[in-house]
């Protein structure tokens, strides 16, 4: 006797599913196969990232990213649209990263000078384990900003971490420990220069001073603290 079928959509896709199962099964299936698409995209995100970084967004090509993941050209172009709509998701996610490593500290109540200090050293951790968004932001500005500028949720994503500055700065204020000439734009430009230049440079650098970057790892990381902290405290 023929099964009986419903049709289930999930993602644009129909399922065809037998009649007999419950609204719970269905449920918990539609949530696998939701899953299974987050997965999916995130293996794509991740494999693209290191595609764009490696060899910018001209010459980067989808069927690579296809072949490393064991997906199709098909595929990609159903989550991303296309190799531009794939770049900007990737841009997105790599400024997303930093951002969502800077809120998961709790600076609020701690002395100011600990929580610059804090603060300081984070990105610095992250930009020296993320050498892949360091290259997404110089290949993003050899292109003046050109993919970037598309993307305006980053302009919103990245007012927390001027939020969670001037908060840092406002206790340094008001305790007397700070001084008052500096905005939380001065300090992120000087933390983020300095970070960047880690991974960005390391390789002429590293050539031309003889430098061993992971050797002195521990000793620069320091040094961004020493360097902000004593910074803010010239009254």
């Amino acid at each position: 006797m023929a099964a009986m079928y419903q049709v289930v959509h999930c993602r644009g896709r129909a399922s065809r599913l037998p009649k007999a199962l419950s609204r719970i099964d269905i449920l918990t299936l539609v949530a696998s196969q939701q899953r299974d698409a987050e997965r999916t995209r995130a293996e794509l995100l991740a494999v693209a990232t290191e595609v764009f970084a490696e060899d910018g967004y001209s010459g980067a090509r989808v069927d690579i990213i296809a072949e490393r993941t064991r997906t199709t050209k098909r595929m990609i172009y159903y989550y991303f649209g296309s190799k531009e709509g794939l770049y900007l998701a990737v841009l997105e996610n790599a400024y997303r990263g930093i951002r969502e490593a800077e809120r998961a500290i709790d600076v609020a109540h701690t002395d100011p000078r600990a929580a610059i200090r804090e603060l300081a050293e984070l990105t610095f951790d992250h930009h020296v384990t993320h050498d892949d968004f360091i290259r997404l932001v110089s290949i993003e500005n050899i292109h003046r900003g050109e993919f970037i500028r598309r993307i305006d949720s980053l302009r919103t994503l990245g007012q927390p971490a001027m939020t969670i500055l001037e908060g840092i700065l406002d206790r340094g204020r008001s305790a007397g420990v700070f001084r008052t000439d500096v905005d939380a734009l001065d300090v992120h430009l000087v933390i983020s220069a300095y970070c960047v230049f880690q991974v960005a440079n390391r390789h002429t650098f590293g050539y031309l001073f003889d430098v061993d970057f992971d050797a002195r790892r521990a000793h620069l990381r320091a040094l961004i603290g020493d360097v902000v902290v004593s910074w803010l405290s010239a009254l």
